[in-house]
This record gives structure tokens, C-alpha cells and sequence, in this order.
């Protein structure tokens, strides 16, 4: 009896869902499931792309669940069973496009029933969502098969294949059999993985379709020059001929795709519209029809592979050798793809960096242009780091590896724009749904068109079969469903190659939105570290010279930013710290030691003043001072009070000119600090926008929530602490420089840690959304004049192939105008320089 019991308490059941973005989608599947009687506990997640619940399977079953999901536009399926989340659900405040992958991965770690390896596929002529759709559901029908990813960007598929139930050979043969060609890639390859990054890509005509074309072509060919020789009897079966020749492969994948429930494709059309050409007559003009498809199919293909130049290029910046550090003075040559964290490589001048690492050794100029787009190289010493493909210019450096190959720099950014191209816009899933509709409408409408008027009307059966023929032809949705996601992969390359990453089309089309924009302070509108700003000597008998040598002499071993700020200043003069005895650091006053035998002091100015004497002119400059916004320190030696050292976090160069780009297009920007009121005024008032004082991180959530209440809300941001506000606003943005918390909770990052990519990035966003809805109304335009065309018998078979290739390339080409689009408004010339080095690192 208690057994009974048992198995009748609910349990808990777990699904993977496709298309949320944002807390509405997450209100929208709570509020419906419920509804849902014997259903409980839901909880659904964004970031994870996962909705977990309890259910009482006597009053619902899980099928009710996954067709009410799947009713409200989303896509769903079964993940293994696991342990209950202990936790809360993950707030609906959070908006992120991120990825499920590291939760699927967890999940398939420590589940004991998702067994199975992971394993990856080369995938060779997918060209939009509609390839990585039709592949993803004829994979879900093979048992054993699990965590399906399709990257139409880094033409790859990755599953999870349980090899007792399905082999891999089987899911290559699947794949192939849809028309695409696929290849397993070898495990543990590490390093950067890019489209066509395994070996020579093929030319057009080496390509399964290259070939179809070449040899529809060729029949047709032939089937004309019979025509001229033979006479027409002979031709129209050459033509059937040629039709067969093209139409067969076309036939095969739609049948393939109908088998897994996808049966409305527009192999399904060609097929039906072709064949039934064959059927009453037509062969010549359905040989041409099935011909032009080709070549449509074609330049899709070459189209999206343009868009994927830019990502291409990106991943073969990485050098494939390194010369790694063997012993004190000797190095050997290894693959950079095996190169660990903790070793040390040598770079020479000349040669690109082939790890993500700290410099231990050496000074140089290194080229950044080809990783962030920053056109001038940078001086780079000991301590800082640097960034794989970039170019060392003219020193040598010894550098220490600090992150794996696979996840440097570029390596992660080839995988935020992977994982954004995945993340469908809003607008996408919308044309997405809508085509499933329009499709079947179109299928219905060409039957009703091939048979009411001969029936009621007397019309001609051949007439109007051709007609509708035709009708099918126009009303393929493939311009219309490529229009966004065409946009979408142009626009995510074009500003990977300029420092801008967005991670998806959902963000993209939120960012476009944008009304105000939130600025966390330290390290995103100003540089992060104090600076020297005053050297003040007390009088004449003192020197600039001698305050600065004092305080660098006992701040000489101290790591704190001030101290850091003073001895890069005397550097830079030239000035050399003296030795000092006895040093000790008195808690939050400063710092005491000995000089030549003297008591020497530096710190706080109160502290000073309660030991020592200060003058008035000083004592009022340090009021001036500390007014705007500085921090003062005081040097003091043998009871003299030498003079005052002013110091503050001085704004980036570019802080005001990216506010000012900002309100030219009509964006308002507002200071969020957890600084004093006095600092961030002053710092406001010289950079020219409002500003929030004395917020801590929470209070930070809450400002952005009061200002997302009216406006559409970008929030920049670069530590630790700004990773909550991220999430809270509409569009979270680290700045690059910023820490790993920050880039992964933010919507997208700036690589050049500019101020005035910001208003670069709004820019590229408004652009996308305006080419988008160009290209709808280019693809819903042509289709909607050929419709009423066909219908009235003007126009034929092949102006509806015409009409419909040729929107296709229209809408297609439109999408490839954003890989010359300039977001920061450069010059040609500039843009080209940044671009060629970029290229010419690549090799």
C-alpha cells in the first residue's frame, strides 16, 4: 500500500525549450501550464533554456504539457529525469541570450541516466534556419539521440548519441540523406574552431549541389540541342530527361523531410510543382524551373558563406605553431592547440601570439586590430596581458599562458557569435510561425486554383493546373524566412570585426530600442586606476621634483592603486625612488619609514594634520582639490610638510564624444557609481551626463528598474559588481576589459573598451532592423505582385521560379550590404587599414 502511495505522488519532469528571450516568455508558459490540471512547481529558466515542473500524471500527462508549449510558438523537448532543484528559479528580471549548453552539460555529467557521448559533425551546405531545422527534426526521430545543436554559422552538429541504440554512421547517413553533406570531426581537437576551419573549403562546383547544377544544366543543354537536330518528339523527352536529372535528389530530401513530420518544404513544392509540369506536359519549362532552383540554391549557399568570411577569418588569426618554453634559454616548436595553462612561450617579432597570456619578460608594440579592431598598437610590459592572434611588433616577449586554446579570446568570441546566431529574434520566430501557416494556406489555395474554375466555371484543366503549379512555386516562403536571419549573421560579423558582440537577434532587436543607456563609473567611463593629476609644493623652497621622489620612495613595495598611480608618475618624469628603512603602513592614514635617516610620512591629509602643521594655501588648495572629485595625499620628512599629490580615476579620452554620439541619436545617458556624490559630480559634470551617486549594488538593480519602467534600458558595465544591473536591464553590455562574470551575465561586449562603441553598437542594431524590414518587404512585396500575376494567367512557371530565386538573392544580397556597414562612421581609408591587418594576420 505505501508503494501505491508513493507512485502515485507527483514527480518531477524536465524539458528543453527553444525560443524564450525574455521574462514575458517566461510569464507567458507559467501562466498557461498552470492552468494545467495535476501540474505544479513550475519553473523556468532563460538562460538555461530549461522548464522543470511536478505532475500528477493521473490528471495530465507530459504530452499535454510539451503540445501546450509547442501551442504558444516554442520548442520543446524531453530531457532525463534528475534531482529536483533545490534552489529558487531563476528571476524573471533576467533577459540574457545566453546559452543552455554549460546547464545541459552539468546536467548529462551528473545524471546518471543521460548516457551517451558527445560527439560533433562537420556539416556542409546549410545556408539558413530552415537547413538546421529540417536536419534537428530528422535527428529527434533516431533513438539514442539527445541534446541536438545545428550551428548554420559554424556549420557543425553536435549531439549527444547514445551508440547502443543509434551509431554514428546512421546519423551521417541522415543527415546526407536530407542533402546535406556531413562528416564526423575528431575529438579533443582543442584550439579554435571556426567554420571551414577543417581543411580546404570547396569551390561552388566541387559541392553535392555544384554537381546537381553542372549536370541539370548539361542535360538541358543536350535536350535543346535535340531540339534543333531531332525535332520536338525527341526533345520533350530529353527535357523529361534533364527534369528527372535535377529533380530526383530534390525529390529525395522532400520525402526524407515529410518522413519527420516536415512535410511542407519547398523541396516539397519544387517536387510537386515540377512533377506536375512533367504530368500535363510542360517538361521544358520544368527542366528550366528545377534548373533555376539549383542555381538559387546555389548562390544561398555562397551568400551565407560570405557572412561567414568575417568569423573564418577571425579563428585563423590564432598561429598554428608555438615555441614553447622547454628550459632556461631553449624552446621547441609545438601545436598551439595543445598548449596548457602554466606554460611559457616565446614570441619573436613579427609573430602572432598564440595564447591568451601575462608578459614575464620583454616590452613591445603589439598589434591588437586583428582580436578588437583598434587600429594603433599598444605598449605592452611585464604584467599585462595580452590576447591570442594578436601581432608582436618589435620585441621579444616571454609570456605565461593563462588561458586554454579553446577558451582565448577569439575562441570565445567565435562562440558568443555562434551561440547569438542560434538565439532567434523575436521577429524570426514570428516569420518562422507564420510560414507554417502561410504554407499549408498556399498548398490549399493552388488546389482550389487547379480545380474550382475548370469545375464550376468550364475553365481548361491544363490551363488552370498550370496555374496552380505556379502558385506553388510563388508561395514558397523561403526569401521571407531568410530575410531576418541573413540580416542577423551579416550584421553579428561585421561587428565581431569591429569590437561589438551582441548575442543574438533578440538583443539586437532590443538594443535598436534602446532610450537610455546606464554607465557603471570605474573602468567603463573612466580608465579604472587613479592617475596623478596635481603635484602642489608647499613653497618655493620646495620642489615638485623632491614631493614626488619622497612618496615614490615609500610607496616604492606597496600594490594598492595609489601607490601604483604615484610610481607610474615619478617613472614617467624620470625620478628615481630613494631607499627607505623601518617602512610600515599605518591602516587607512598612510605610510611611515625612514630616508637618509629622517621620519618621512605619506598619507591622508587629516591624519597629517593632526601630527603636523599644514599651511593654509595648502590646506585650501587640498579643499580645491578634494572638491573635484581627487584624492590627496601628503608628503611630509624630518617634520616638514614637503607638499600635496592629487590623484583621480581621470575619464577614458573618448567619455564625453561617446556621450555626445549617444544624445545624437537620441539616446539619454545616465551615471550609476558607487562612488561619493562630490566625485561623481565632478566626474559627471566633465563627461556631460546625470548621474546616480553612493549606489550599491543593489540600489544599482533598482536604478535600472525604475528607469526600465518607462524606457528601453542598455546597461554598460565591466566588474563584478555591475553583473546584477547587466541582468536587470533590457540589454546588459561589458565593457572588455571587464571580468568573466560580467561578460557571461551581459548581453553583448565592447572589445575596444571604448565609450563610443556604445552609440557604434545602437547604431549597428538600428541598421540590422532597418535592412530586416527591407528585406520582408522585398520578399512579401515580389511574392504578393507574382501571386495575382499567376492567378490571372500573366506571368508562368518560370517567372514564378524567377520571382522566387530572385527574391531570394534580393533579400540575401541586401543582408550582405551590412558587411561594409561602418558603425563608428570611419573613414574608408581607416576602416581598410584596421581590416587589411586584420586579414593579412589572418594569412
Amino acid at each position: 500500500m505505501a508503494h501505491d502511495v508513493a507512485a502515485t505522488q507527483p514527480q518531477w519532469h524536465y524539458w528543453r525549450v527553444e525560443g524564450m528571450d525574455c521574462p514575458s516568455c517566461v510569464g507567458k508558459i507559467r501562466g498557461a501550464l498552470e492552468r494545467l490540471d495535476g501540474v505544479d512547481d513550475v519553473q523556468v529558466s532563460v538562460v538555461q533554456g530549461s522548464l522543470a515542473l511536478t505532475l500528477d500524471d493521473r490528471r495530465s500527462a507530459p504530452e499535454a504539457v510539451e503540445s501546450l508549449v509547442e501551442r504558444l510558438g516554442y520548442g520543446i523537448q524531453r530531457r532525463p529525469s534528475q534531482e529536483a532543484p533545490e534552489g529558487s528559479e531563476e528571476s524573471a528580471d533576467s533577459c540574457c541570450a545566453g546559452s543552455c549548453d554549460a546547464a545541459d552539460d552539468a546536467a548529462t555529467q551528473h545524471d546518471p541516466q543521460a548516457a551517451g557521448a558527445s560527439l560533433t559533425w562537420s556539416v556542409g551546405g546549410m545556408d539558413c534556419p530552415s537547413c538546421a531545422a529540417t536536419i534537428r527534426a530528422a535527428l529527434e526521430k533516431l533513438p539514442g539521440v539527445d541534446d541536438i545543436r545545428v550551428s548554420v554559422m559554424n556549420e557543425t552538429l553536435t549531439l549527444t548519441l547514445d551508440e547502443a541504440k543509434t551509431t554514428p554512421q546512421t546519423v551521417t547517413a541522415t543527415v546526407c540523406g536530407l542533402g546535406y553533406e556531413a562528416a564526423p570531426r575528431e575529438a579533443g581537437s582543442g584550439g579554435v574552431s571556426a567554420p571551414g576551419s577543417e581543411g580546404q573549403r570547396r569551390r561552388w562546383y566541387a559541392t553535392g549541389k555544384g554537381r546537381l547544377v553542372l549536370a541539370t544544366g548539361a542535360a538541358l543543354a543536350v535536350a535543346m540541342l535535340l531540339r534543333f537536330t531531332l525535332g520536338e518528339a525527341v526533345a520533350h523527352w530529353a527535357f523529361f530527361a534533364a527534369c528527372l536529372v535535377g529533380l530526383v535528389p530534390i525529390a529525395r530530401r522532400a520525402m526524407t523531410a515529410a518522413r519527420v513530420g516536415m512535410p511542407f518544404t519547398i523541396e516539397m513544392l519544387m517536387t510537386l510543382a515540377a512533377g506536375g509540369a512533367l504530368i500535363i506536359g510542360a517538361a521544358e519549362e520544368a527542366a528550366m524551373v528545377v534548373l533555376l532552383f539549383s542555381i538559387g540554391e546555389i548562390l544561398e549557399g555562397v551568400a551565407a558563406d560570405r557572412a561567414r568570411s568575417g568569423i573564418r577569418a577571425l579563428a585563423d588569426l590564432v598561429p598554428r605553431e608555438a615555441r614553447l618554453e622547454v628550459a632556461p634559454g631553449e624552446t621547441r616548436t609545438v601545436d598551439a592547440a595543445e598548449l596548457v595553462v602554466g606554460q611559457r612561450v616565446v614570441v619573436r617579432p613579427g609573430d602572432r601570439i598564440p595564447a591568451d597570456g601575462t608578459i614575464l619578460e620583454g616590452r613591445s608594440a603589439v598589434d591588437e586590430s586583428p582580436v578588437t579592431g583598434e587600429s594603433i598598437p599598444r605598449a605592452r610590459g611585464e604584467q599585462d596581458e595580452v590576447f591570442a592572434g594578436s601581432i608582436n611588433q618589435d620585441g621579444v616577449l616571454r609570456l605565461r599562458v593563462t588561458r586554454p586554446p579553446e577558451d582565448n579570446t577569439i575562441a570565445r568570441i567565435i562562440r558568443l557569435v555562434e551561440e547569438a546566431q542560434e538565439a532567434r529574434a523575436p521577429t524570426e520566430r514570428f516569420i518562422d510561425r507564420f510560414s507554417r501557416v502561410y504554407m499549408p494556406v498556399v498548398v490549399g489555395l493552388a488546389v482550389l486554383v487547379a480545380v474550382v474554375p475548370p469545375l464550376l466555371l468550364g475553365g481548361a484543366w491544363g490551363e488552370w493546373v498550370y496555374r496552380a503549379l505556379a502558385l506553388l512555386l510563388i508561395g514558397c516562403p523561403c526569401a521571407l524566412v531568410i530575410s531576418v536571419p541573413a540580416s542577423i549573421a551579416s550584421s553579428l560579423s561585421t561587428g565581431a570585426r569591429h569590437g561589438l558582440l551582441l548575442k543574438g537577434g533578440a538583443v539586437m532587436e532590443a538594443a535598436a530600442r534602446t532610450e537610455v543607456v546606464g554607465f557603471d563609473k570605474t573602468g567603463t567611463l573612466t580608465e579604472g586606476r587613479p592617475r596623478v593629476t596635481d603635484v602642489v609644493p608647499t613653497d618655493e623652497a620646495q620642489s615638485a621634483e623632491g614631493v614626488l621622489t619622497l612618496a615614490a620612495s615609500l610607496e616604492q613595495d606597496a600594490s594598492h592603486p595609489l601607490a601604483m598611480a604615484v610610481l607610474e608618475h615619478a617613472r614617467a618624469l624620470g625620478l628615481t625612488p630613494s631607499a627607505v628603512v623601518e617602512g610600515r603602513a599605518v591602516p587607512g592614514r598612510g605610510v611611515e619609514a625612514r630616508r637618509d635617516g629622517h621620519p618621512a610620512f605619506v598619507g591622508a591629509p587629516r591624519y597629517a594634520a593632526e601630527r603636523w602643521s599644514l599651511p593654509e594655501t595648502l590646506s585650501t588648495r587640498i579643499e580645491a582639490l578634494e572638491a573635484e572629485g581627487k584624492t590627496v595625499i601628503v608628503a611630509v620628512e624630518a617634520g616638514v610638510v614637503l607638499g600635496a599629490i592629487a590623484m583621480r580615476d581621470e575619464p577614458r579620452g573618448d567619455a564625453a564624444d561617446g556621450v555626445q554620439a549617444l544624445s545624437s541619436l537620441g539616446v539619454r545617458a545616465v551615471m550609476l557609481t558607487g562612488d561619493n556624490e562630490r566625485t561623481a559630480t565632478a566626474i559627471a559634470s566633465r563627461i556631460g551626463l546625470e548621474r546616480r551617486a553612493e549606489l550599491l549594488p543593489e540600489d544599482k538593480v533598482a536604478a535600472i528598474r525604475e528607469l526600465a519602467a518607462g524606457e528601453r534600458v542598455m546597461m554598460i558595465g565591466d566588474g563584478i559588481n555591475d553583473a546584477p544591473a547587466l541582468a536587470s536591464a533590457q540589454v546588459g553590455v561589458a565593457m572588455g576589459s571587464g571580468t568573466d562574470v560580467a561578460l557571461e551575465t551581459a548581453d553583448g561586449a565592447l572589445l575596444r573598451n571604448r565609450v563610443a562603441d556604445v552609440a557604434s553598437m545602437i547604431r549597428l542594431a538600428r541598421a540590422t532592423m532597418t535592412n530586416i524590414h527591407q528585406n520582408i518587404a522585398i520578399a512579401l512585396g515580389l511574392k504578393g505582385i507574382f501571386l495575382v500575376t499567376t492567378v490571372l494567367g500573366i506571368t508562368g512557371l518560370w517567372l514564378a521560379i524567377l520571382a522566387d530565386t530572385g527574391a531570394t538573392v534580393l533579400v540575401t544580397l541586401n543582408a550582405l550590404r551590412l558587411l561594409g556597414f561602418k558603425p563608428g562612421g570611419e573613414t574608408p581609408a581607416k576602416e581598410n587599414e584596421t581590416f587589411d591587418a586584420a586579414s593579412s594576420a589572418g594569412g
